[in-house]
């Protein structure tokens, strides 16, 4: 917030030193993540979120004191926070309209009070603080926050040093905070300049004048008007009056087209839009934009008028553009760089390699120099242009190659293209394929670097090959991961110089091409670069080299690229997984190492990190397995060179998804490596054995490995860590999967873990509270578990979680939740906190796993709560809630649902209820299912549902009978017992006793009287005792 501010947000300059901010897509970017970092502030960081600024933050605000609920103090208009700082001087004051917030943790619980004014609170804020670092840490931090050099250090060091006090060194954090935020912000400002379209006064004009000429030409009309709402002109070029040019806007326009109706346009710095309808300056209403955003006044017209587009595009139009100083241009459309400061936009999409770019660069600047013109796009449409694009090399061009080079930047012919499947798994991760390029929009704010860079780029080009290699070298000392540097050598075409060198026979070149890619391909611009221009092809085959230096560089520059799908995919139809796979067979077991066995091994780590990025690819996990990795990783896996682990084990933890993986981690000894590897020393290690094991966690036998070779207690000694939040991640995750063995539960009691999975409960992020409370969860099927979770609080917290949105997260505390229900001091808990009502609502959730979830919890809660009955009654719709799941297709939820209901019909009011909201036939159409789970829990709700009134009749006439007496033919016991148990509730009924005898229920009944199970006996004599009943009163009735 402090050279983001100054640097990349974009003021209007009406006011001298009142400017606000204006209405551009690059503010509301920045505004949202400024938001997002408030918004989640006090969460990550609570400590730092104390701190109490050295000046307030004020601003004018919308808030009015009923926005404000618990934690203030209310009086009148005026409000105050009950958090006070050491000198009870309240952190948040509201004088309406003026607020003053002295803290982030004010500032956080501010914006979450705002809701929808949330943006425009921060917009406000930002507007009346131009410099807020200053009033937060004061005016030395702020003047550090926008260096970037060893006085940051110093800085700091003198606070931390020189004061031990625990306030300085939350000053220092929140300095570091703030200033990762400022680089971010940049960052991504960047980002969005290169892609915003940017309009002036002279651009605009030049379009409408444009346009003009295309009005009032007969038939061949475009448009039938175009004029301004005002023809007073500033002296800026607006036609807008001032007050609207605070917000950007240009020129308003009325369009009248030849098949619509009238445009109302309004043109803007951030691009063109319609207004509400502005036929003249004044009226305010009108100015609101009731379109999306478009980059022209062309664009727009093409969207709102067919005819407008259709004439556009013809060739008359296409190839010609009449001017009003009758100068004309025909088939050829300008591609030279800016003019004026203005780039230049065409109503097509043009495309411009870097060599053009560069070229560009060079003739602007020559006095005389022409424009570079090419062929209309139109020809390109028609398809009467090449295929290829080229980028020439001269012979002068490169002397170390010794040889004219000719790079393709197109698709490949089918002819020379390997024949590989193309279709990637469509679960795979990926960065988007259609980044846009970024780049500044003046030279004044590059860096003597970026100049220097493409000097010695040149030399690279035209030295020979000592001169080359000098130049590789002094581009070498730069520090190339940072991204001016990066952009610096792709701008002046070195990119196709490095990947060209990578083709010659002069090895010096190619490692200092290679250690030059592997630095710059840290940029994803860079990575797409390298993959149109065909660098990974080129790579792979260096990867049969003899030279070990070179197969690893190459290695690891693939490793670089290979982190988006279409690199992924590049590597394995050019068969470079298979030789990657070999770069694996080379590593001696031995701790010490001769320096030719240590290339070995660097080889060995370089190709196990370039498997490491490939194995996001569900084909390419196949491809490695087929190439035989799994028993070289699983080799690697007992090395002792650290830098070496971490790679095999980030592949093994990606691959470790796919079944066959996860039993050849079983069965080649894996699990023993990953727990012994859980107590080294480096963090990233531990995360990615533990994310192995919860990976593979989901087999019993994986689990008792864990607990067999004593990796269990690593996982919870792992759990102090909880700054490294994917680390806690990960080793919750292993916890909650061991955790469902009941073994490894009662050594996790002995390790006191469950203490402190409670403790992690709150101020978590979603991906460690899922793991948090589903290892709570399965460690709660243990009944002293119960009462360990309810003594260290950890009810509230748990039955706060099912407010939450994550469905993951939400199943998990359901789990939990109803498995502490079963503790009746717990379920008192849980129903003074409202949990029931809770768990009741998320049976609206969309997701079927959560509805389940929470239908399996209710049951438990219903089964153990005190006034079970009146509490059911209590929830307004619940019963026709529950009741209407019933259509649900999802068989589990079925399954929960149908046994909800048999302990809601225990109470008969609920009963009643339920049956008048047409649970009956609801329950019938249900019993043609062959799902025995399903079965079980049908059988009981429909034995429960019979006992009131006629609903055994109903149950008969609905087909119930039949399809119930097929269930006892099921293999499982527990199905036998309900269905007996609903089909003696139904033998209450003659007719239905006809039906069971007329299905052959007798002769299965028969059986299973003699069965071990008592409810089961009894309700099998029961149900055959009313068939024979009825015999004897029908024999009695016809024989006397």
């Amino acid at each position: 917030m402090g050279a983001s501010l100054t640097r990349a947000a974009q003021w209007t300059t009406l006011s001298a030193g009142n400017g606000k901010l204006e209405i551009t897509p690059l503010n509301e970017s920045l505004l949202k993540d400024i938001l997002h970092f408030v918004e989640q502030f006090s969460s990550r960081h609570p400590q730092e979120a104390k701190y109490v600024f050295k000046e307030p933050l004020q601003w004018s605000t919308t808030l009015v004191p009923s926005d404000f609920k618990t934690g203030y103090d209310i009086s009148g208009p005026t409000v105050q926070s009950e958090e006070k700082d050491s000198e009870e001087h309240p952190l948040l004051q509201l004088f309406p309209p003026t607020i003053s917030v002295q803290s982030f943790s004010q500032l956080s619980k501010l914006v979450q009070l705002a809701n929808d004014k949330r943006l425009k609170e921060v917009r406000a804020c930002l507007e009346e603080n131009r410099d807020p670092i200053v009033k937060i840490l004061g005016p030395s931090f702020a003047t550090a926050l926008k260096k970037v050099d060893s006085s940051v250090l110093r800085l700091v060091d003198d606070v931390t040093g020189g004061q031990q006090a625990k306030d300085s060194e939350v000053k220092a954090k929140l300095f570091f905070l703030l200033q990762h935020l400022d680089i971010q912000l940049l960052s991504s400002s960047l980002m969005k300049i290169s892609l915003e379209v940017r309009l002036n006064p002279a651009a605009v004009k030049n379009e409408i004048e444009l346009l003009k000429c295309f009005c009032n030409k007969g038939e061949k009309s475009v448009l039938k008007s175009v004029r301004y709402t005002s023809d007073y002109e500033f002296s800026n070029g607006c036609h807008t009056p001032p007050w609207r040019q605070v917000h950007g806007e240009i020129c308003y326009l009325v369009i009248e087209p030849c098949d619509t109706e009238t445009l109302y346009v309004t043109c803007s710095t951030a691009g063109v839009f319609l207004n509400g309808g502005i036929k003249q300056e004044g009226e305010e209403k009108a100015y609101e934009q009731t379109s999306e955003v478009y980059k022209d006044v062309v664009t727009l017209l093409k969207s709102r008028s067919p005819h407008f587009a259709e004439s556009i595009n013809k060739q008359d139009f296409a190839v010609q553009e009449e001017l009003p100083s009758t100068q004309k241009i025909q088939h050829v459309e300008s591609v030279d760089g800016e003019e004026q400061g203005q780039p230049q936009r065409s109503y097509e999409h043009q495309e411009k390699n870097v060599h053009e770019r560069a070229r560009q660069q060079h003739t602007a600047n020559k006095p005389g120099s022409k424009k570079k013109l090419e062929p209309s796009l139109k020809w390109k449409n028609l398809g009467l242009l090449s295929p290829y694009e080229y980028v020439i090399i001269p012979l002068c061009v490169c002397y170390a190659c010794q040889q004219s080079h000719i790079i393709k930047r197109c698709k490949t012919s089918a002819r020379d293209m390997p024949i590989v499947d193309f279709s990637e798994s469509s679960s795979e991760s990926e960065e988007d394929e259609d980044q846009h390029e970024r780049r500044p929009e003046s030279n004044t704010d590059l860096p003597a670097e970026y100049w220097q860079i493409q000097k010695l780029v040149k030399y690279v080009k035209n030295g020979n090959q000592t001169a080359t290699v000098d130049a590789l070298c002094c581009m070498m000392e730069f520090n190339l991961e940072q991204e001016t540097c990066q952009l610096a050598i792709r701008d002046v075409g070195g990119l196709e110089v490095l990947i060209n060198l990578l083709g010659t026979e002069e090895i010096r070149c190619k490692i200092g091409s290679l250690k030059i890619l592997r630095k710059i391909s840290q940029n994803s611009q860079i990575r797409r670069a390298i993959a149109d221009l065909g660098g990974l092809q080129t790579m792979v085959k260096i990867l049969d080299s003899p030279v070990k230096d070179l197969k690893a560089l190459a290695a690891e520059t693939i490793a670089n690229v290979a982190k988006f799908r279409r690199a992924r995919r590049t590597v394995r139809q050019y068969r470079g997984i298979k030789r990657l796979v070999e770069l694996l067979d080379c590593v001696p077991d031995s701790a010490t190492l001769t320096p030719e066995q240590e290339k070995d091994v660097e080889v060995a780590r370089c190709g196990a990190l370039a498997l490491w990025s490939l194995s996001k690819s569900t084909r390419n996990k196949e491809a490695i397995r087929k190439a035989g990795g799994i028993p070289l990783l699983a080799r690697l896996l007992k090395s002792p060179h650290e830098n070496m682990l971490t790679p095999v084990v980030g592949t093994l933890q990606e691959c470790a998804s796919e079944e066959s993986y996860r039993i050849a981690i079983q069965s080649e000894g894996m699990i023993k490596d990953l727990v012994k590897n859980l107590s080294c020393d480096n963090p990233e290690l531990q995360m990615h054995c533990a994310s192995a094991i919860f990976k593979c966690a989901e087999d019993k036998l994986t689990r008792d490995l864990v607990r067999q070779y004593k990796g269990l207690q690593p996982l919870v000694s792992l759990l102090s860590k909880a700054d490294n939040k994917q680390l806690l991640a990960a080793t919750t995750g292993a916890i909650w999967k061991c955790s469902i063995s009941m073994e490894n539960v009662a050594k996790f009691e002995e390790y006191e873990a469950l203490e402190i999975l409670i403790s992690l409960l709150t101020e978590q992020p979603e991906e460690v509270l899922v793991n948090v409370v589903g290892a709570l969860g399965e460690c709660a099927q243990v009944p002293d578990n119960k009462a360990i979770i309810r003594k260290c609080g950890g009810i509230q917290p748990l039955v706060n979680l099912l407010t939450g949105t994550n469905q993951a997260l939400l199943v998990n505390v359901t789990k939990a939740v109803g498995a502490c229900a079963t503790e009746m001091e717990s379920m008192v808990i849980i129903d003074h906190l409202d949990g029931v009502r809770l768990l009741w609502s998320l049976l609206k959730n969309p997701n079927a796993d959560v509805q389940a979830s929470a239908a399996w919890a209710i049951c438990l809660c219903i089964e153990n709560a005190k006034d079970a009955g009146e509490m059911v009654r209590s929830f307004v719709g619940g019963l026709e809630l529950i009741v209407n799941l019933l259509k649900s297709t999802n068989k589990e939820v079925l399954a929960s649902v149908c046994a909800a209901i048999a302990k809601i019909a225990k109470d008969e009011e609920n009963l009643a209820i339920i049956t008048d909201q047409g649970v009956v036939p609801m329950l019938a159409k249900l019993t043609n299912t062959t799902n025995d789970r399903l079965r079980r829990h049908l059988a009981k709700a429909i034995a429960r549902c019979c006992m009131w009134g006629s609903n055994r009749v109903s149950f008969g006439d609905a087909g119930t009978v039949a399809p119930l007496v097929r269930y006892l033919k099921s293999k499982d016991c527990s199905v036998h017992r309900a269905t007996a148990q609903a089909l003696y509730q139904l033998s209450k009924d003659p007719n239905n006793c006809i039906t069971m005898h007329e299905n052959g229920v007798v002769k299965l009944l028969l059986g299973m009287i003699g069965s071990t199970d008592e409810i089961l006996q009894e309700a099998s004599a029961g149900c055959v005792r009313n068939i024979r009943l009825l015999a004897l009163a029908n024999d009695k009735a016809r024989y006397g």
